[in-house]
């Protein structure tokens, strides 16, 4: 088996104005995504899904991060990944190459980051939303870095495709005014070092 790759894309958004009020350093939304065959498509119920999970992570992987890191650089502070795959396919087939280490950690150590990448895997046809969620590399618990980066591809995914994708933020999202998990933890009398609360 082969990773086939139909197409790539990469979308770059700059943030000038929000609210009405001006920013004063434009924030910067990168995402790299990649329309690839379905690997398990019309083939039945398959067992271990890790084969094609080893062959395709990687590649993929490297390929969106040369993308974003073409754009951002060594300024990237954001970043999170997402998939949507076709109709033809199971849920379990987009979370397959998009939650193994083979393909997020092409991604997570090329940045040096410390946090987990935030996800979307949902199940859609050509044009549906694909939302990356982003995140702080280094803080899970930096508000300022929660941001969503919203897309459709008009022609994608057919029913025997998956949309891989990568996403970055150079910036927090524009007047960041929330306060910081930490902040409510120290209010509700909870632990600092547990930004999840939990």
């Amino acid at each position: 088996m082969t990773t086939e790759i139909r197409r790539t894309l990469l979308h770059i958004q700059d943030t000038h104005i929000e609210g009405g009020k001006a920013v004063s350093t434009p924030t910067k939304l990168v995402a790299a995504m990649a329309i690839i065959k379905n690997p398990w498509f019309g083939r039945g119920w398959i067992e271990n899904l890790r084969p094609e999970i080893r062959e395709t992570g990687p590649i993929v992987g490297k390929l969106l991060t040369d993308m974003i890191l073409g754009v951002t650089g060594n300024a990237l502070e954001g970043y999170g990944k997402a998939s949507v795959v076709g109709m033809g396919g199971e849920i379990e087939h987009a979370q397959a190459l998009t939650h193994t280490l083979h393909f997020g950690n092409q991604f997570r150590d090329a940045v040096n980051a410390k946090s987990y990448l935030a996800f979307t895997n949902t199940r859609g046809a050509a044009g549906c939303s694909l939302m990356i969620p982003l995140m702080d590399k280094d803080d899970g618990g930096r508000r300022s870095h929660y941001q969503t980066i919203h897309l459709t591809v008009p022609d994608a995914p057919a029913e025997d495709e998956i949309i891989m994708a990568l996403g970055a933020s150079i910036g927090g999202h524009p007047h960041h005014r929330i306060g910081d998990r930490y902040e409510d933890l120290r209010e509700m009398g909870r632990d600092v070092d547990n930004p999840a609360g939990v």
